[in-house]
């Protein structure tokens, strides 16, 4: 049996940019990338703990060292900048393996710093 278990999280990044002409995605940090171990293009469900929105959307690989969180496209008016979001990404995986599996998560500091 396959079952869906969270693979990584960045929780309580801050969103630094929403650009609605852009085509949707979500451009992220590749500092911030690498910590949570995720990778560009990878599907990811966005939690925006301000306003309760959640969405997917998948990972556009953003300039190292900037802490850049970018909603883009029609996720952009989910969000505002300065929002507290939660990135998460799950994977499948057998049951057993899954029981032991350990999620990389990452708690950025205000400047979406690891």
């Amino acid at each position: 049996m396959m079952i869906e278990v969270l693979k990584s999280k960045i929780h309580c990044g801050h969103v630094t940019e929403a650009n609605l002409n852009y085509m949707g995605s979500i451009t992220i940090d590749e500092d911030l990338m690498d910590a949570a171990d995720l990778i560009a293009g990878e599907k990811v469900q966005v939690v925006d703990n301000n306003n309760g929105e959640r969405f997917e959307t998948y990972i556009i690989k953003g300039e190292r060292g900037t802490g850049s969180i970018c909603l883009n496209g029609a996720a952009a008016r989910k969000v505002q900048v300065g929002d507290t979001v939660i990135i998460i990404a799950y994977a499948l995986m057998d049951y057993n393996e899954a029981k032991t599996f350990k999620p990389c998560v990452v708690f950025p500091d205000e400047q979406n710093r690891v």
